[in-house]
């Protein structure tokens, strides 16, 4: 498989990185304000805004850096771990014997996030959440591209994020575990102006962990001088040049 497609914007979050100059001066140090909370668009209703737990800010931050309010794209969300840290909060609630509410339960599966977005925003145009698990952000990129090259759209947002595990799961011997929250959404075409890039599977064996760990990756990528990136884990890989 080869693509090509057009970036045309991308806009990225994780704590004490909120702008394209912020994330230049992450290359060199890559470190993070861990204590910093993300600020919430304004476009989000205050009676959704209480709902959104630390990684959906993120999302919501990244995702409204991307949007034109007057052309709805079609929307590919995707995560590893979703919001599996509300999910150890609610087992360990019950596990002490206490009650869990329906809204905390609503809350903590695979596409809430999704779900809280396309009512703070209005979205009626197809929203697709993806669970790749260990083979990272290329599933996202592949949906997003399916969608492009059967006419559904002329624009799709891809949006990429995940947070660290809760020490209750094991991240060793496995490259899963992200370093921060992070969220990165990428406004994407076939044509038009922007970072023109081809997408193409690789026969290397690589292991470059899982989701968490490549969407950093994919960020240095895009503000560095970089030609080429390559991602993988031991059963799949794939590549991502800049034309």
């Amino acid at each position: 498989m080869t693509a090509e497609f057009v970036v045309r914007g991308w806009n990225a979050w994780a704590p004490g990185l909120n702008n394209y100059e912020d994330w230049q001066k992450w290359l060199d140090h890559q470190t993070f304000v861990q204590s910093e909370k993300t600020a919430i668009p304004v476009k989000v209703p205050k009676t959704l805004q209480r709902r959104l737990s630390p990684l959906a800010r993120a999302v919501f931050y990244a995702a409204d850096g991307c949007i034109d309010s007057d052309k709805p794209l079609p929307i590919i969300f995707s995560s590893a771990h979703g919001e599996v840290n509300k999910s150890l909060e609610m087992l360990t609630s019950m596990q002490k014997g206490e009650d869990v509410s329906p809204t905390a339960f609503s809350l903590s599966v695979h596409n809430a996030i999704s779900g809280l977005f396309s009512m703070a925003y209005g979205c009626h145009q197809e929203i697709t959440v993806i669970a790749p698990g260990q083979d990272g952000i290329a599933p996202a990129f592949i949906e997003a591209l399916g969608l492009l090259q059967e006419r559904h759209a002329d624009e799709v947002l891809l949006v990429l994020y995940d947070e660290p595990l809760s020490d209750f799961y094991p991240s060793l011997p496995f490259a899963l575990n992200a370093p921060a929250i992070c969220a990165l959404a990428l406004k994407i075409s076939l044509t038009g102006s922007g970072l023109a890039l081809q997408f193409n599977r690789s026969s290397a064996h690589r292991d470059d962990g899982e989701h968490a760990l490549q969407i950093f990756s994919f960020i240095k990528f895009l503000v560095a001088d970089r030609k080429t990136l390559a991602l993988g884990n031991h059963r799949h890989s794939w590549e991502w040049h800049k034309k």
